[in-house]
């Protein structure tokens, strides 16, 4: 009996010191540390971007790296904010799983097409918008449908992803449509040529990088809404924000913004990258 109560005592204190051990642990994983010491003491930046988003983001299958607007801006914000061996390292991110991914703490950054809205300021802060996109619609070439206004009647079906805000945009439009949310623009593309639906919803920039592979397909309509872009981090990080501001207002000074943007959509037809760049 008394071995029996020596050994629930031990199993006893074992009990109490694992729970010490992974409160300690879940204290050090939620605490309010600065995103930005942490970045200038490991001279790295975690960001979030997306890889399925041509222009963007987008994987390339030759030498299996994330290429886009998005990816050069971010190394670019980086060798601006921490110097010219200042590293930026990615981990790709949906529109549904970027905020989780960062309020765990597994990126410092989201650069990935989002756009800012008051609803995601209660969950992040951005920073100052680096894109002025507007959300538009791609269809097969020679299909009726040619602007949003087409689409609003009952019977008609039309193609988003989950976690973008283009499918509240597109039911405040066009109330009377159905809208069929997809988990990537992979998938939407997919649904769209096998005839889900009539139309893909999203801003212009990523439809036309679509449009761009697929010449079967058109962006139509123009734009219906004004989808400016930001750089969101968590709560709590106001110093890291700051740094990120006067980042971009030193890459607009000095031609590298302007450089970048020209890269990727000086050439797409149909895209105005000055009106972007305001």
């Amino acid at each position: 009996m008394k071995k029996i109560i020596r050994y629930l005592g031990l199993l006893t204190s074992l009990c109490a010191l694992v729970m010490i051990l992974s409160s300690c642990g879940s204290k050090a994983a939620t605490s309010n540390e600065s995103v930005l010491k942490t970045a200038e003491s490991n001279n790295t930046i975690v960001w979030g971007v997306k890889a399925d988003t041509k222009l963007f983001g987008l994987m390339d299958v030759k030498d299996s790296k994330i290429k886009g607007f998005d990816v050069d801006m971010a190394r670019a914000i980086t060798k601006q904010m921490l110097g010219p061996s200042g590293k930026a390292s990615f981990i790709q991110v949906s529109s549904q799983t970027r905020i989780p991914l960062l309020k765990n703490g597994n990126i410092d950054a989201i650069i990935a097409t989002m756009t800012i809205t008051p609803a995601r300021e209660k969950a992040v802060d951005f920073s100052d918008h680096y894109f002025n996109a507007g959300q538009s619609l791609m269809v097969k070439k020679g299909s009726p449908i040619k602007n949003v206004k087409d689409l609003d009647k009952k019977g008609t079906q039309v193609l988003a992803v989950t976690g973008a805000n283009s499918v509240a945009n597109f039911q405040k439009v066009a109330p009377k449509a159905k809208v069929l949310e997809l988990q990537d623009y992979a998938q939407a593309l997919q649904a769209l040529k096998s005839g889900q639906g009539e139309a893909l919803t999203t801003d212009n920039g990523i439809l036309l990088g679509m449009a761009a592979q697929n010449p079967g397909y058109q962006v139509v309509g123009g734009t219906f809404t004004k989808e400016p872009y930001g750089i969101a981090v968590n709560k709590g990080q106001k110093p890291f924000v700051n740094k990120i501001n006067q980042a971009l207002q030193q890459l607009r000074e000095n031609g590298e913004y302007d450089r970048i943007v020209k890269k990727w959509f000086g050439n797409i037809a149909g895209f105005n990258y000055k009106e972007a760049e305001k």
